[in-house]
Parts: structure tokens; C-alpha cells; sequence
């Protein structure tokens, strides 16, 4: 009987393969649709320097510190905190990032089901010919259905099942190293085309030229907030991928590795799109509704329009699954190490509860808009709850657990491997964990819920 069905700890290979794995973890929908309309609502260049400060500052210390969980407990997001502090309540902390997971793949795979129709109509040329406005009329009605959104969530969510059913190294690893080159590889091609359309350069201008006068609180709080959730933060993810890299490897190195990784996605996507964008005189700010309303109107637009659509949204289905294969391993792990449940059967109870709860968060668009919990429909709900309840929680508590709890010594045998390694910035990053993340987390946690209000611009 193999590793997968037993459920015997396996662990990645190679350290390309953590970081493809660790990478497709971070790079998802938010670096290909969030961060664009994201930097476009905030001004651009200015938005983009306090974004990557934070990613320097408090992104890559956050991941490490989940990495450092992950590989010292050498379990999964529940276990890893009940076997390092046993007896104590921090396991609470787990169960938190596995709601949390467990809710974003819920209604993530309502815009991952997205993707797969842009996908069929760029294939089939549906674009051509169609009006901006007509085009925006394609969407509203497409996703405002009943039949077809439901067809490819469940054909979105039976891909990502597969692949974790397959195990770590045969499905996570190995799918990975596939699939993140051919994303890197397709999003270079797009921007590529960008940048040589006429009038190209005022997109660049918009995203790399800082207009300082439009930072405000709200900018700042935009940018930290789309850093944790450009990066996985939270949720135990990396908690759960940090417990299969091996002791030879520097979680330090891995962390800055991937946040690069990461960071360069989102630089290339925004450069895919804002060139284009300002090439056709579109609004940066567009919002959502960037990437499927305007976009499909500016390929039609340019030569090799239609070879260029369908690349685009392969590219953007390929940034959902490697998402979305960390989020349902995040619980099928728990499952199979705290309850012993079979890979397959755990990943088929835990992919067919998430479509359940989905379905509603598909319908949340169509039949069921009307219908609200706490005056929110079923996705806005649970977006609301996880994003800006569970994640910021959960990131507060685990630079709250390293930095306070855990112990300095600890903390530095999991990055030295034992003494064999030099951490150089170990005093920084324990001051970072202690004093400076707290807070900033607890600001944006505090105005997302409305506590306080900073968004005033």
C-alpha cells in the first residue's frame, strides 16, 4: 500500500520542487486578478514601492515564521502547534488556518471556475467581434447562471482533488515543477506583446513611475493587506508545506526565494495588462471586472489577439489550481494525521464539502443573490470572514507564537539546521516577529472590521 493511501509522512524531493510548490502556493489569483485592478484603484507606482516594503519587511519574516512552525512540528497546521506547545491552546491557532482554507477554496473555486469558461470561449473565439459593452453583458450573463458556473467549479475542483490525491511528491511536487515554468513562461509572452503595443508606455509609466501624492492611509493599508494575501499568509499552507522540506535545506533562502518569485509574478502581470490597458485608452481602475470584461476587448484588438487570449486565461486557470491544491492540503492533511483517513478518501470528503459550500458561493452570483447572512451573500460572507478575520488573526498569532512563545533558541535551531548554517539578520528578524509585525497586523485587522478607520484618503 503506497505513502498516499497509509498516510506515512512524505516530504518534497528536490529544492526546485519545494520551490515550485511553495511559489504556486503564493502565486494564484491574486497576483494575475487582484493585484492589477489592486494597484490600479491605488494609484500605481506609489502603491507599488509600499507593496514591496512590506513584502521585504513583513511578508518574507511572516513566511518564515510559518515555515518554521511547519518543519519543526513536522505536521500539519493543527498538529504542528499542538506537539510544540502541548497543553496549551495554541492548536486554536490551526483550526483557524484550516477554516480559513477551507472557506477561501469554497468560494475561490467560483473564480477558478471563471478562468475554465474564458478559457473554452477564448479557445472558441467567443470574443471576436464583441462590443465593450456587449462583452460586459458576456460576463454579467455567464456568471450570473445557474448551470455553467456550477460545471466548472465542480471541473476546477475534481483537477485539484486529483492532483492531492496523488500524494506530495507525485502530485504536489511533481505538478508543480510543471506547471509553475509554463505559468512563468506564458506571462513573459503576454508581456512581451504589451510593451510593443503603440501607446504601451504610459502603463509602464503608470505602474513603475511613483505619483507620491496619492499615498494615504489607505494605500498603505491596500498594500500590506495584498501582501499577506498575495503570499499565502495565515491560512497554514506554508505551515503545512514547511513540515515536508527536509533539514538540508534554509528556510531563510527558501522564503526570500519565493517571495521574489511571488513579487516578480504580480510585476509581470501588472506589466502584461497596464500597457495594454493605457495602449487603448481603458481605466486602470477597473476593478474586477479588469481582467474579464476589459482585457478580452483589447485582444481582439491587437494582431494575434486570439492567440494571446487563450494564453492569458490558460495562464490565469494555472495560477488558481496551484493555489488551490495548497489550500485543500492544508485540510486533507489534518484529516489524514489527526482523524487517520486514508489520502484518497480524505481528499475526496474534504474537495466534495468545499464544492457543497461552493455551489452556494457560485449561486451567491444568480439565483441566490438576494438571499444574505449578516447582511452579506454566501461568498461575500465567507471572503469577509476569511480574509479579514481569519488570515490577519492568524498571521497576528503565529509572529505572536514565534516571536514570544516558541523560544529564541528554537526558533534558531530551525533556521541554522542545527548550528550548521549562519542566519545572519536573526536579531532583526526576532524584533521584526516581536514588536514591529504585531502591530501592523493588528491595524489592518482592526480596520478591516471597522475598529478603527484609516482609509481616509
Amino acid at each position: 500500500m503506497s505513502d498516499k493511501d497509509t498516510g506515512q509522512r512524505e516530504g518534497f524531493s528536490s529544492k526546485f520542487g519545494i520551490l515550485c510548490a511553495a511559489a504556486g502556493s503564493a502565486i494564484g489569483l491574486g497576483n494575475i486578478w487582484r493585484f492589477p485592478y489592486v494597484v490600479g484603484d491605488n494609484g500605481g507606482g506609489a502603491f507599488l514601492l509600499v507593496y514591496l516594503a512590506f513584502i521585504l519587511v513583513l511578508g518574507i519574516p511572516v513566511m518564515l515564521s510559518e515555515f518554521v512552525i511547519g518543519r519543526r512540528g513536522q505536521r500539519n497546521t493543527f498538529g504542528a502547534f499542538r506537539r510544540l506547545a502541548p497543553g496549551r491552546p495554541w492548536w486554536i491557532i490551526g483550526i483557524m488556518g484550516i477554516a480559513a482554507a477551507f472557506m477561501i477554496l469554497a468560494f475561490y473555486s467560483t473564480i477558478a471556475g471563471w478562468t475554465l469558461e474564458y478559457v473554452y470561449k477564448a479557445a472558441t473565439n467567443a470574443f471576436q467581434g464583441k462590443s465593450s459593452d456587449e462583452l460586459g453583458t458576456m460576463f454579467q450573463s455567464f456568471h450570473t447562471q445557474t448551470f455553467r458556473p456550477l460545471m466548472w467549479q465542480l471541473v476546477f475542483m475534481i483537477m485539484t482533488a486529483g492532483i492531492i490525491i496523488a500524494g506530495v511528491k507525485r502530485g504536489i511536487e511533481k505538478y508543480a515543477k510543471i506547471l509553475m515554468p509554463f505559468l512563468v513562461l506564458l506571462l513573459i509572452v503576454m508581456a512581451i506583446r504589451s510593451i510593443t503595443l503603440p501607446g504601451a508606455m504610459g502603463g509602464l509609466q503608470f505602474l513603475f513611475k511613483p505619483d507620491f501624492s496619492e499615498l494615504s492611509p489607505a494605500v498603505f493599508l491596500s498594500a500590506l493587506g495584498q501582501a499577506f494575501f498575495s503570499l499565502s499568509i495565515g491560512m497554514g499552507a506554508l505551515i503545512t508545506y514547511g513540515s515536508y522540506i527536509g533539514k538540508e535545506n534554509k528556510l531563510g533562502n527558501i522564503s526570500v526565494e519565493v517571495s521574489i518569485a511571488d513579487t516578480l509574478i504580480a510585476l509581470l502581470a501588472g506589466v502584461a495588462i497596464f500597457p495594454a490597458v493605457f495602449a487603448f485608452g481603458l481605466e486602470p481602475g477597473e476593478g474586477p471586472g479588469l481582467i474579464f470584461h476589459v482585457l478580452p476587448n483589447i485582444f481582439q484588438q491587437i494582431p494575434g489577439g486570439y492567440f494571446f487570449s487563450v494564453i492569458f486565461f490558460i495562464l490565469l486557470a494555472i495560477a488558481a489550481l496551484t493555489s488551490s491544491i495548497s489550500i485543500l492540503e492544508v485540510v486533507v492533511a489534518f484529516l489524514v494525521e489527526e482523524l487517520n483517513i486514508r489520502r484518497r478518501h480524505a481528499t475526496i470528503m474534504a474537495a466534495a464539502a468545499a464544492t457543497f459550500v461552493g455551489v452556494f458561493c457560485t449561486l451567491s452570483f444568480g439565483v441566490m443573490e438576494d438571499t444574505s447572512l449578516f447582511g452579506k451573500t454566501v461568498f461575500d460572507l465567507l471572503d469577509f470572514t476569511s480574509s479579514n478575520v481569519l488570515l490577519p488573526l492568524g498571521g497576528l498569532f503565529i509572529v505572536v507564537f514565534v516571536g514570544w512563545f516558541l523560544g529564541a533558541s528554537n526558533v534558531r535551531d530551525e533556521l541554522t539546521n542545527s548550528g550548521t548554517l549562519r542566519f545572519r539578520l536573526f536579531s532583526i528578524f526576532m524584533f521584526i516577529l516581536k514588536f514591529i509585525a504585531p502591530v501592523a497586523i493588528a491595524i489592518v485587522f482592526m480596520n478591516s472590521i471597522g475598529l478603527i478607520k484609516l482609509g481616509g484618503s
